[in-house]
C-alpha cells in the first residue's frame, strides 16, 4: 500500500500541492506549545502521532515552494479554493468552458439558487417562510450551503456554432447549456472543506450531499469533501459508502500513508488500505483532474 511522495521537480501540479502545503503549513497546520498539530485530536494518542508524521514530512517538502504566495489565505477553504483556482484552468484543453471557483461566504441557505439545477429553491424558500406547517415539513431537507463551488458560465449561440452551424431558433430551445434560453449558470462541483472530522462534521456534509441530490433540476454536479484529518476511523466515517459523496480528498494523502505505516496499527494500515483501493479516497492533487471529467 506505500504510496511514496510526489517529487516536485518539474509537474505544474506537483508544485502546486507544495504552495497549498506552504500556505497551510503559514496559517491553518501549526503545532501549539504542545506540539501537537491543529489537525490533531489531542486527547486520542494515535491522532497527535499521525498528525505530527504528516507535519514532520510536509515541513521540509513545502521549503522554498514558489506559487505560496498565491494561495495565502486565512482558512482552510480559502487555501483549498486557490489551490483549485491554479490547477482546474490548466486542464481547459481537457475540460474548455467558462468556468469560475468561488468560495461561498456567508451562510446564507438559498445561495446555491443563483445555479441553474436550484434555481427554483427561491420559490420555495419564500412558500416556507409563509407556511409554517410547509417549513416544519420541509426542515432542512433545501438547505445547501457549499464552502466551495466550480461553476461553469453559459456558451453564447456564436461559439456554440464555431465550427459549423450547429443550434438556430428552430432546435434546442430548452438546453441549459445555451446562454439565448436565458437561464442561470450551472453548478458543476459542490465542495465541503473539513479540516477535521467529528460526528457532527459527518451528518453535515452527508446531509448537504443528499440535500444536492434530491433537489436539483438537471445534472448532478460533482459532490466532494476535502479534508486534513489524520485518522483512518473518521476519515472512514465519510469516505466508506456510495450514493451521496463523489470521493472524499485528503489535504496529504502520501504523507498520511506514510505516517500511518510507521505508527504501525494494523487497523488503520487496513482501513486505510481499503479506502484507497475501494477510490473513496484520494489526495488533493487528484481532484482538478477528477473536476475534469
Amino acid at each position: 500500500m506505500s504510496m511514496t511522495p510526489p517529487n516536485p521537480a518539474t509537474a505544474f501540479f506537483a508544485e502546486a500541492r507544495r504552495s497549498f502545503h506552504a500556505a497551510l503549513l503559514e496559517k491553518v497546520l501549526r503545532a501549539n506549545d504542545e506540539g501537537i498539530p491543529s489537525n490533531a485530536d489531542g486527547n486520542n494518542g494515535a491522532s497527535v502521532a499521525l498528525a505530527k508524521g504528516i507535519l514532520s514530512r510536509l515541513g521540509a517538502e513545502a521549503t522554498g515552494a514558489r506559487l505560496a504566495g498565491q494561495m495565502s489565505g486565512n482558512q482552510f477553504e480559502a487555501i483549498t479554493c486557490k489551490f483549485i483556482s491554479s490547477t482546474f484552468p490548466r486542464l481547459a484543453h481537457l475540460r474548455p468552458g467558462e468556468w469560475a471557483i468561488q468560495q461561498v461566504t456567508g451562510r446564507d441557505r438559498t445561495a446555491i439558487a443563483r445555479f441553474e439545477q436550484y434555481s427554483h429553491l427561491v420559490a420555495l424558500d419564500k412558500a416556507a417562510r409563509k407556511d409554517p406547517e410547509l417549513a416544519a415539513a420541509l426542515g432542512n431537507d433545501y438547505t445547501i450551503t457549499p464552502d466551495i463551488v466550480v461553476v461553469r458560465g453559459l456558451e453564447s449561440d456564436a461559439r456554440i456554432n464555431g465550427p459549423e452551424l450547429i443550434v438556430n431558433e428552430a432546435v434546442s430551445r430548452l438546453a441549459s447549456l445555451r446562454a439565448s434560453n436565458g437561464g442561470l449558470p450551472l453548478l458543476h462541483a459542490s465542495i465541503s472543506c473539513k479540516w477535521t472530522i467529528r460526528s457532527d462534521r459527518v451528518q453535515n456534509a452527508r446531509s448537504e450531499a443528499l440535500n444536492l441530490i434530491r433537489n436539483r433540476k438537471g445534472r448532478l454536479p460533482h459532490v466532494v469533501v476535502v479534508t486534513g484529518e489524520p485518522l483512518p476511523s473518521r476519515l472512514s466515517a465519510i469516505a466508506l459508502g456510495t450514493g451521496d459523496i463523489d470521493c472524499v480528498y485528503h489535504f496529504a494523502l502520501p504523507e498520511l500513508t506514510a505516517a500511518v505505516e510507521e505508527l504501525g496499527h494494523g487497523d488503520s494500515v487496513e482501513s486505510l488500505k481499503i479506502m484507497i483501493s475501494g477510490k473513496r479516497l484520494r489526495d488533493i492533487s487528484d481532484l482538478p483532474l477528477d473536476l475534469a471529467v
